[in-house]
């Protein structure tokens, strides 16, 4: 750690364990190092199962970027086999709060302001008691903030499930949210992470110095807007709001595989179809299977990271025991064999980022994870929306109808298994008629924006320069906790 500039401002960023929140996190220390020269710590809780071992390693940013792992939390006493995956990560986030505490006071230099990912917002008190400058960074769409921000509203305001009411669910000056597409933590209202997520709906605000979010205006122009303009979504935002996206993993050319390279290089410049569902993203055994009818018979080049399908649960963060099979049980018999000109298997994980900047990609099959979905846009690359979990709906639906950069099934995956003939016509779609092209052209110019936005000037740069000028001055009337 280089330790040579005592002026450098200091910034403890606190990450879940979940790989979808240490990605935009290490992104921001990145960032924050590039073009501010600001030291980051950057805390990660842990678990003691390290499922986001691919995404985390030190930013190699002139040393100004540190990774701690917290000893890892216990809550085997607090869930059983049924808990949520979203109150599992809000639980293990408030068990961690002693931890995050011991270490800021055993730093060598008190920290100048405190960054914590949506789930972490019980450590903010821990900047309180520093009494310095604290913000929240939402790693998801402005979109699904507005719904967080205003769910304790809608919570007074209806009646019965959300999932069984007819129409749509409005929000001030956004776009309504389709009851079946609405974030998992609002499909029981019985459920503890619903009265989580309430809790940090008013929270994220009430607590917070600012919100850092991982979007900008190239992507959800309407709905920041509605930050600043609509006065019934400005009665439940307390605090500023700083579209500082996207935030994104480098890309590293060098971190592909030589044979993976190799097959890459041979393909067509946008022929390939990229398939992938993030490290959480688990089909179960017969929907592997249609899957991989379906990419045969639309007779597209394809790269598939496959993972073994789910035995249980979706989240290996917490459950590493959850998938299982060979690839016989899964797979149609002879698929390899058969695909082997025009597919490449890759198994259990790929390099996504180098992957999707590659010019042979011409589309991706993703999860919609929100990281996922901006590595495929400032890589210009369109996609087969396919959501499975947490706000992935919501996502899949922005980037269809507003962004209109993806196609998507029918019906939704969770709710039913999405057959050969309907994937084969979804990836014909995406990589050889004008509609697919169409999409590509308007990934393209999603991307100049975008890149734009975080380019030095652009936006949000500037807005990032604007929290640490609000910040330095404070310095000053920070104390050591003890």
């Amino acid at each position: 750690m280089d330790k040579s500039s005592s002026n450098n401002l200091h910034v403890v960023l606190l990450s879940s364990p979940e790989a979808g929140h240490v990605v935009p996190i290490l992104a921001l220390a990145r960032r924050l190092a590039e073009l501010q020269g600001v030291r980051s710590t950057v805390l990660l809780v842990t678990t003691g199962v390290h499922s986001a071992s691919n995404v985390v390693s030190p930013p190699r940013e002139n040393g100004l970027v540190e990774i701690v792992r917290l000893p890892p939390v216990d809550i085997s006493s607090l869930v059983n086999p049924s808990t949520k995956v979203a109150t599992l990560l809000y639980l293990t986030m408030q068990e961690a709060v002693p931890l995050v505490r011991s270490a800021i006071a055993a730093m060598d230099r008190r920290p100048d302001a405190f960054v914590v990912v949506y789930f972490g917002t019980d450590s903010l008190r821990v900047a309180a008691e520093l009494n310095i400058p604290k913000y929240v960074l939402f790693t998801s769409t402005a979109w699904f903030l507005a719904l967080s921000l205003y769910c304790p509203i809608l919570d007074e305001k209806i009646k019965g499930q959300y999932i069984d009411k007819p129409g749509q669910l409005d929000i001030p000056g956004c776009k309504p949210v389709r009851p079946e597409d609405v974030v998992d933590m609002m499909l029981d209202r019985d459920d503890q992470q619903y009265h989580e997520y309430l809790r940090m709906g008013k929270e994220i605000t009430a607590l917070s110095d600012g919100i850092l979010l991982n979007t900008c205006g190239a992507l959800e122009a309407e709905t920041l807007q509605a930050f600043v303009k609509n006065e019934a979504m400005k009665s439940v935002l307390k605090s500023p709001v700083y579209p500082i996206g996207p935030l994104t993993r480098p890309v590293e050319r060098t971190g592909l595989k030589s044979e993976l390279m190799d097959w890459l290089n041979k393909q067509p410049n946008q022929s390939v179809l990229f398939v992938s569902f993030g490290s959480g993203g688990v089909l179960s055994a017969e929907q592997t299977t249609e899957l991989a009818w379906g990419l045969e018979q639309s007779r597209q080049r394809f790269l598939w990271v496959v993972r073994p399908p789910k035995k249980g649960h979706v989240n290996d963060v917490f459950f590493p025991d959850n998938i299982k099979g060979a690839e016989d049980d899964y797979l149609p018999r002879g698929f390899s064999i058969r695909t082997k000109k025009i597919g490449l298997l890759v198994p259990t994980w790929g390099q996504q980022v180098e992957i999707l900047a590659h010019p042979s990609i011409g589309g991706f099959m993703s999860h919609c994870g929100w990281n996922s979905a901006l590595e495929s846009i400032v890589s210009g690359v369109p996609l087969i929306a396919w959501p499975l979990y947490a706000e992935q709906r919501m996502n899949a639906s922005y980037l269809a109808e507003e962004l209109q950069v993806a196609v998507r099934p029918e019906v939704l995956p969770t709710k039913k298994m999405v057959g050969r003939d309907e994937i084969e016509k979804m990836v014909r779609t995406l990589m050889e008629h004008k509609d697919g092209q169409a999409m590509r052209d308007r990934a393209n110019q999603l991307r100049t924006g975008a890149l734009n936005w975080i380019k030095e000037g652009g936006s949000s740069h500037q807005l990032m320069s604007q929290i640490l000028t609000d910040i330095r001055p404070k310095r000053v009337i920070a104390t050591k906790i003890e």
